[in-house]
């Protein structure tokens, strides 16, 4: 809930307020994290102007340390040329003052332009450091909202099947499966009813014939066995 919090600049419970309201936290989230590259995108446009600012303030320090030197220089090629007797030494002297002078100025601008320069520099830092945290926020943002996606996706799937398991009638379901393995007894029982009778009435048919077989096989031996006799000539 943290991250809520820095997404949306809102305190903890406004948070969960938000969150509440929302039916998708993944869009929430989303929106902050697009919200939060609106804003490093606007921060490093502003570190990159001031880091301008920055560059372009040291360099004129520099040039105006180099322009103190230059005119010090000047004051005293001034001195030698009036040293020489090349220039009046009175004009000399009065020039070379001026250049001193210029010297001074450029030297204390210098100074000033200086320490602008290292304002700006440390302003630059300091945005430099806000951008960095962005990034770090988004990216932690970006790994949490994977993490997210993972848990919501699995707490949908599990809803839906708990769902589904409350709503099963599973007394009716035994029920049913009680009746049912009732009936499948009973229609075993009256099949194996019905092959015994079937088996019993076969039975019954099979000793009539095998009665009737019998009698006509003896009544046939007895012919043959006389006719034999009479031929044998055995009374």
């Amino acid at each position: 809930m943290s991250i809520f919090s820095r997404l949306f600049k809102i305190g903890q419970s406004e948070a969960h307020s938000v969150v509440n309201r929302f039916e998708d936290p993944i869009k929430l989230t989303e929106q902050g994290i697009r919200d939060l590259k609106t804003d490093l995108q606007q921060a490093m446009t502003s570190l990159a102007e001031v880091k301008g600012i920055a560059i372009r303030t040291r360099k004129d320090a520099d040039n105006k340390k180099k322009l103190a030197a230059d005119y010090e220089r000047k004051a005293m090629l001034l001195l030698q040329k009036g040293q020489s007797g090349a220039v009046d030494m009175s004009e000399a002297e009065r020039l070379a003052t001026e250049a001193l002078n210029k010297k001074e100025q450029m030297a204390q601008d210098a100074v000033r332009v200086s320490q602008e320069a290292q304002r700006h520099e440390q302003m630059a830092n300091n945005l430099q450091g806000n951008v960095n945290k962005i990034k770090s926020t988004i990216s932690t943002a970006e790994n949490d909202l994977t993490t997210l996606r993972a848990r919501a996706k699995t707490a949908s799937s599990t809803k839906k099947i708990n769902k589904q398991l409350a709503n099963i009638d599973t007394s009716g379901t035994m029920a049913m499966l009680e009746k049912m393995k009732a009936k499948v007894e009973e229609d075993e029982s009256l099949a194996i009813a019905y092959g015994e009778m079937a088996s019993a009435e076969k039975s019954v048919d099979d000793e009539i014939s095998r009665a009737l077989e019998s009698g006509n096989q003896s009544a046939a031996t007895s012919a043959s066995l006389l006719e034999l006799k009479k031929k044998m000539g055995i009374e």
